[in-house]
């Protein structure tokens, strides 16, 4: 995707270098990727006077999500520079930066995934800006077929781990070393503390939590009745069309991640049923409110575990 030039705004505030999160190693990026992420985080930061630590991805009918935010500043995507537009429907394209309680966080009401026809490191393009703002820790959900038949319809589901089944890498290339090592450690993808945390305030809510494996194809065609039956064979409970490239660019950057799945449907062949994406933002709607209430709870245990 080409690169866009910065548009013009009304006396934006002007941000130090300071405020740009810089690693200390100097090597340049060969792709200019750190450079143009760094660009954008400086566009965001010239419309809020917030800086969150906490960000979060907001998937598929899960956009609602950021409305909740106090003092927001709500930026679409196509005036940030060089950031990928989302296409799909259920993705509103802005990136809310705003308040839960006294929180800072940042929310990206929808993402672009490889389906659209974007690379790997345009899709993670936004992982690196949020890097490049000095973001420590990603909330990443999505809307997912369950694949475990006790992840009906609905059930809220804290990803435990996943399987890259996308056939494709978001590092592959040169690697910028600012941004993080060449072969680095996936064996905590999702962070355990984390997890723990919000299977126990959702327990505590009542919304009965589970963990499960997250398989990331590449869409957007849903799996055959076949497939699924493979993918129950390799050990996976969800399975979806995202996520799994951003999870690999943040932990590359360092970032700790969360990843949260709502249930919209029953992967192909569970039911006796056509499948079809209408059911996906009905069934979000419809979860809507435990999925607030459970964000709200987490966000601050996160902030703390950050702090």
């Amino acid at each position: 995707m080409s690169a866009r030039k910065s548009p013009k705004t009304k006396n934006p505030k002007t941000v130090s270098p300071g405020k740009i999160a810089v690693p200390t190693s100097t090597s340049s990026s060969p792709d200019g990727e750190f450079e143009l992420a760094g660009k954008a985080a400086e566009f965001i930061f010239s419309q809020t006077s917030l800086r969150p630590r906490i960000a979060l991805v907001l998937g598929s009918g899960l956009g609602g999500f950021a409305v909740e935010f106090a003092a927001a500043t709500k930026i679409p995507y196509v005036k940030i520079p060089h950031f990928p537009q989302s296409t799909a429907i259920g993705h509103a394209g802005n990136l809310v930066i705003g308040k839960v309680g006294a929180i800072p966080v940042a929310g990206m009401q929808g993402r672009v995934h490889l389906y659209e026809g974007y690379s790997a490191k345009e899709v993670v393009f936004p992982i690196r800006v949020f890097a490049r703002m000095g973001i420590k820790a990603v909330i990443l959900t999505n809307a997912a077929g369950g694949i475990k038949r006790e992840f009906v319809q609905g059930r809220l589901v804290v990803i435990s781990d996943h399987i890259n089944l996308q056939a494709v890498n978001p590092l592959i290339g040169p690697n910028d070393e600012r941004f993080g090592l060449r072969f680095h450690d996936m064996t905590s993808a999702y962070d355990r503390r984390f997890r723990e945390m919000t299977v126990g305030e959702g327990n505590r809510l009542g919304i009965g939590m589970y963990e499960g494996v997250y398989a990331g194809l590449l869409g957007p065609s849903y799996e055959t009745p076949a497939e699924i039956r493979y993918l129950r064979a390799i050990g996976a409970d969800l399975v979806g069309m995202s996520t799994v490239p951003e999870v690999i660019a943040a932990r590359h950057s360092g970032i700790r991640v969360l990843g949260i799945s709502c249930v919209t449907n029953a992967a192909a062949g569970i039911l006796d049923q056509p499948l079809n994406h209408r059911e996906v933002l009905e069934t979000a709607e419809r979860v809507k409110g435990q999925f607030i209430g459970l964000l709200k709870a987490v966000i601050p245990r996160i902030a703390e575990a950050i702090a």
